[in-house]
């Protein structure tokens, strides 16, 4: 393992202070990911076109999924995602900070999308619009002008597992399977809400619900108080994990804590729930 990064660091996380005192570097480049799920009533467009980060451009997470796959929210291929980035003004030489209007719920996930096409130099930005806009900080309402930008991309094949991959380590217990959903969903007790998905978990995996990561004020714990977070849940630091969750939204969440606790040995299951529990022939567990 490396070590346990705190504080503001430009590959994982930064603070609301550190994009202020960074927001006119030329190099910067900032993108909106807020992403809601249905039952949440809002919309991230409607939302960044009212008021955003100065600079910010916004990202459809919809728009960089695979468009082939019937699973939700899958990985792109990687000129897809490419070409989007492109478009946007973002490649070779910026220095990336994404956030979301949640907090910190989808950010996460395009920080581990830019982290498996081989790009460093991203940070998500801690406790989100929220946090920056609480704190009267600088929003505007306007676009920025956008000048096409390459990316050179190195995908990163181990950062990803397949289905495959998954129902190995579940059985043979040669990696751990953490899992990012609520308690009750993790144990089979609510419904899940895509049609035809079986409730309950992957077999031998254990439950670190992402919350568990955020302190009060909705930012990420640090150290100890972070590393607590996983060994409440059962977690070996020391191990090789794969994270998982409903979609592979909050699984990237906890990809960005291990990363923060030094721990790089760690994959996530792309395909997550959303594949898993659909298919009759992968047992399930519950309770």
């Amino acid at each position: 393992m490396a070590g346990i990064i705190t504080g503001d660091d430009p590959q994982t996380l930064v603070s609301t202070d550190w994009l202020a005192a960074h927001l006119n570097d030329p190099d910067l480049r900032i993108i909106d990911a807020s992403y809601y799920l249905p039952d949440m009533g809002r919309d991230a467009k409607a939302e960044y076109d009212a008021a955003h980060i100065p600079g910010a451009r916004f990202i459809d997470i919809d728009d960089i999924s695979d468009a082939r796959s019937e699973l939700p929210l899958m990985v792109a291929p990687v000129e897809k995602f490419m070409s989007r980035m492109r478009a946007m003004g973002v490649g070779d030489g910026h220095q990336v900070v994404v956030y979301d209007g949640m907090g910190l719920f989808s950010a996460a996930r395009i920080w581990w999308n830019f982290r498996l096409m081989g790009k460093m130099d991203v940070a998500v930005l801690d406790g989100g619009f929220p946090k920056w806009q609480s704190e009267a900080r600088a929003v505007e309402d306007m676009p920025p002008i956008v000048r096409d930008r390459h990316m050179t991309v190195q995908r990163q094949a181990h950062l990803v597992k397949d289905v495959t991959q998954v129902a190995s380590a579940s059985k043979l217990g040669n990696w751990q399977i953490v899992d990012a959903r609520a308690p009750a969903r993790f144990r089979g007790e609510e419904p899940e809400a895509r049609e035809g998905l079986r409730a309950g978990r992957i077999p031998n995996s254990r439950n670190v619900h992402y919350a568990s990561l955020f302190g009060a004020d909705g930012t990420m714990k640090q150290g100890d108080a972070l590393r607590a977070a996983f060994e409440a849940g059962g977690v070996d630091l020391d191990r090789r994990i794969i994270t998982t969750c409903g979609s592979g939204m909050t699984a990237a969440i906890l990809m960005l804590g291990l990363w923060r606790l030094g721990h790089r040995d760690a994959s996530l299951y792309d395909g997550s729930w959303a594949e898993w529990g659909q298919f009759e022939q992968l047992k399930v567990e519950t309770g």
